[in-house]
């Protein structure tokens, strides 16, 4: 069944061998910043060239144990958003503001209060990398931990946006980039166009599940889907790769399978009627800007986190990925395309947005 290949409550893709060990490793980054900061021709280079100040990639404690190492000043990149899986120096209560990895939104009961307190536990990050720091920094270990480095940054920035984001406070030293990716929608290609003219006014979906989804053996999950998609008069193109299709399994003729797409041109065409997503940061802030609405089936990692944002605000649906079936497929693609409610929703994302968006 599906649930074997994936599970909401990791933040690793399962994998059907379960010997097999997990991409994104914390064991294999901390190995990696060991080895990094143990090369010594690497760090007497990087010491030599004297740089004023650097941009890190916040989501590696190392980039932050390098940098002090150095003796640079630094900005913090965070890729994700304000929630993400470390603390990141910013005021957040627990009562309304959801732990990375809860799924929770900003409106908790008690229970919801009690099970985000719990999750509040759970972050071991820095304990990880403690033994590195303390043997690569001549002053130890930062005496207040990863927060302590988080508070050195001289600024912060975040790819999110507040309109995929719940009430937060905010420091000074903090700024949102989000939609970095978003700009207006090109024309597209003639084969690209001459498809969806052949659709007609139903439209076309967008499907874009990431690289996990066309690199693992996912067969119950791809039968469903397929099923679903032989049910709706849309015409569904998906980024997945051709070359690893299963060959037992036939694709309906509204089905279009292509290794590359471009997303940002393909959720500004007018046909576009729906963008099913494993809900991506970037992907969800190109759904925003293009009023597109989202049906999120989370795959591993912060997918799931992202998608409920986008639930809460009435921008789109959740379908479990343990939990699909064609019919439930297909019945959430036409609410989603039918429904009023979702369209007023994105009108009013749009218009009370600032950057990201752009009132229609």
């Amino acid at each position: 069944q599906t649930e074997l290949w994936f599970s909401s409550e990791s933040v690793q893709p399962v994998s059907e061998d379960p010997s097999e060990p997990l991409p994104y490793d914390r064991l294999a980054n901390l190995r990696k910043c060991d080895k990094l900061l143990g090369d010594k021709e690497i760090i007497t280079f990087l010491q030599k060239q004297h740089f004023d100040i650097t941009i890190l990639d916040a989501f590696n404690p190392c980039s932050f144990i390098l940098a002090h190492k150095l003796g640079l000043h630094y900005i913090a990149f965070y890729p994700g958003t304000l929630n993400g899986p470390l603390s990141i120096a910013l005021p957040s209560p627990l009562s309304y503001i959801p732990v990375f990895s809860s799924q929770l939104s900003d409106h908790m009961n008690v229970w919801g209060r009690v099970k985000n307190l719990f999750y509040s536990f759970l972050e071991l990050i820095w304990s990880t990398f403690r033994d590195v720091a303390e043997r690569y920094l001549e002053s130890g270990s930062a005496p207040g931990g990863l927060e302590e480095l988080h508070q050195g940054a001289e600024l912060w920035a975040f790819n999110t946006d507040f309109s995929l984001e719940f009430p937060q406070p905010l420091m000074p030293y903090t700024v949102l980039v989000g939609g970095l990716l978003n700009k207006p929608a090109k024309p597209l290609e003639q084969d690209l166009e001459l498809w969806i003219s052949s659709i007609g006014e139903a439209g076309f979906i967008v499907v874009t599940l990431g690289s996990m989804v066309s690199s693992v053996s996912v067969d119950p999950l791809l039968v469903e889907l397929v099923a679903g998609f032989s049910r709706i008069p849309q015409g569904v193109i998906w980024r997945y790769d051709p070359k690893r299709w299963p060959s037992h399994l036939n694709r309906p003729p509204n089905l279009r399978l292509v290794d590359w797409l471009p997303l940002n041109d393909l959720l500004g065409h007018k046909q576009a009627r729906l963008f099913i997503t494993h809900g991506g940061q970037n992907s969800l802030l190109q759904a925003v800007y293009h009023a597109v609405p989202v049906l999120g089936i989370p795959l591993f990692g912060d997918q799931f986190d992202n998608v409920v944002r986008a639930e809460t605000k009435g921008l789109g649906l959740i379908i479990s990925p343990t939990h699909i079936t064609r019919e439930l497929l297909s019945s959430t693609i036409q609410t989603l395309i039918q429904d009023i409610r979702y369209v007023e929703g994105w009108l009013g994302v749009i218009c009370d947005a600032s950057r990201v968006q752009r009132c229609m």
